[in-house]
């Protein structure tokens, strides 16, 4: 019979004494955040480790639910914005292609705001007289949607391309004879049109600046197409007006990035283009339009209000991390607020809708929670939303005579860059004693 071997319970505690403790280590590790490696600066590429803000996670913001996708489960993506380090680009991951945004029913139409038409006719009348633009010229305009701004360059018999990767959206700039490229704008479409077309007297683009992935390529592209001693003029919501008014719902994927003049002349200067003169706009709650040259080209001298603009930024501290580092906490006490008002009225029984289905109400509304727990419905005039549903928070999107049948005891302005223009254009809500409510930068009711 086999003989068991002693034990001595002396023996076995040295041995478990000389096991690696690992509890304290495992407890560390699980106590630290685990977060993705950091992802480079689209323009120069230095590591993005400094949050500018987090609003969560959040869908499309054009991506509209229609009525046989309600049941449907929606894709959301972070919506985590960040400084960087080398640069002071602020901008977001790429988490979703140009491609998903731009889609075949993109439902963003510019013609559906009257003010913004009156600032493209005001815009092509300064153009055509500053730039002595003739029907020899070709004006060519990045991001040219339905052809909001090109008709009114056609109406003065000065020859027009519009480049727009959105097809259905170019489809109504097509209809109104509006000779429009179906393409993403970048060094490729630049050499294609450049050889197809001639090179650009003036190349423009508003609120497209800050819709591309790769910026890099997109100035470049710009610089390929532009005649020698032609003109680029852009227009992007200004950083600094954006932190000013606590913006932070004009945050969306569709936005890639979010721009101060500083930034860009170092984006254009890398790409050999100078920035020569600079307009601050009140459009979209403030922003920027630059005028830019091959920098070779001394025809048009740099203006005193760039080196104005750069100083202001400066002294303002964008150079400098800390001037970015309260910007999230601003995000969250306006979020509080809003729902502090929406809580309070509801349970005094009251009844508050929308106006408006912009990118920027649907990263409120997410970033906020508010359903139709609080919100009823939302109106707008584009027929292309009514009747569908606004992403994540499938609040219903109706033409505004809802608002005049239901008689709403709150009219929250989602579009607050055009309350002026709503507040006139719904001023009979008054009648039954109906208000407007603006949620940025601050929650304000208007009696």
């Amino acid at each position: 019979m086999e003989q068991l071997s002693s034990f001595s319970p002396a023996a076995a505690l040295a041995e478990i004494s000389v096991q690696p403790d690992l509890t304290a280590d495992t407890a560390e590790v699980q106590r630290q955040p685990v977060e993705p490696p950091a992802s480079p600066c689209r323009f120069c590429g230095t590591p993005l480790d400094f949050t500018f803000v987090n609003l969560g996670t959040s869908p499309l913001c054009q991506d509209h639910v229609r009525p046989h996708e309600f049941n449907r489960a929606e894709a959301f993506y972070p919506l985590h914005a960040r400084v960087c380090r080398e640069c002071f680009l602020v901008q977001l991951d790429e988490f979703v292609t140009s491609a998903e945004i731009f889609q075949n029913d993109y439902a963003y139409f510019s013609s559906y705001s009257a003010s913004w038409l009156r600032h493209a006719r005001r815009y092509t009348d300064m153009a055509t007289e500053r730039f002595g633009l003739t029907k020899d010229s070709l004006v060519v305009e990045v991001a040219s949607n339905d052809g909001y701004l090109l008709q009114y360059f056609l109406e003065k018999e000065i020859p027009v391309l519009g480049i727009e990767p959105a097809a259905n959206v170019a489809g109504y700039a097509q209809a109104k004879g509006i000779n429009t490229l179906v393409r993403f704008f970048g060094r490729e479409t630049a050499r294609y049109v450049a050889e197809l077309s001639g090179q650009a007297d003036l190349l423009l683009g508003n609120n497209v600046l800050a819709h591309v992935p790769d910026i890099n390529d997109f100035v470049a592209g710009m610089r390929i197409l532009l005649k020698p001693t032609g003109v680029i003029t852009m227009e992007f919501p200004h950083l600094l007006r954006l932190m000013e008014g606590n913006q932070f719902d004009t945050i969306y994927h569709e936005h890639f990035s979010y721009l101060s003049f500083y930034t860009v002349e170092r984006i254009f200067a890398h790409h050999g283009l100078t920035l020569f003169d600079v307009e601050e706009l009140p459009t979209h709650g403030g922003s920027l339009r630059i005028f830019a040259r091959h920098t070779p080209d001394d025809t048009h001298p740099v203006s005193c209000r760039v080196r104005e603009l750069r100083e202001r930024e400066l002294a303002a501290g964008v150079t400098d991390l800390a001037y970015y580092a309260d910007f999230e906490e601003n995000a969250k006490e306006t979020k509080r607020k809003l729902l502090e008002f929406l809580i309070e009225a509801k349970r005094a029984g009251k009844t508050v809708v929308g106006y408006g289905a912009p990118g920027k109400g649907n990263t409120l509304l997410n970033y906020c929670g508010i359903r139709t727990d609080f919100i009823e419905y939302t109106v707008d005039v584009s027929p292309h939303k009514q009747g569908n549903f606004l992403p994540g928070t499938r609040i219903p999107i109706c033409h505004p005579d809802r608002i005049r049948q239901t008689r709403p005891d709150y009219v929250l302005i989602l579009p607050w860059n055009l309350r002026e223009e709503i507040m006139e254009q719904m001023q009979d809500i008054r009648d039954w004693g109906g208000r407007f409510v603006v949620p940025i930068p601050e929650v304000q009711v208007y009696e």
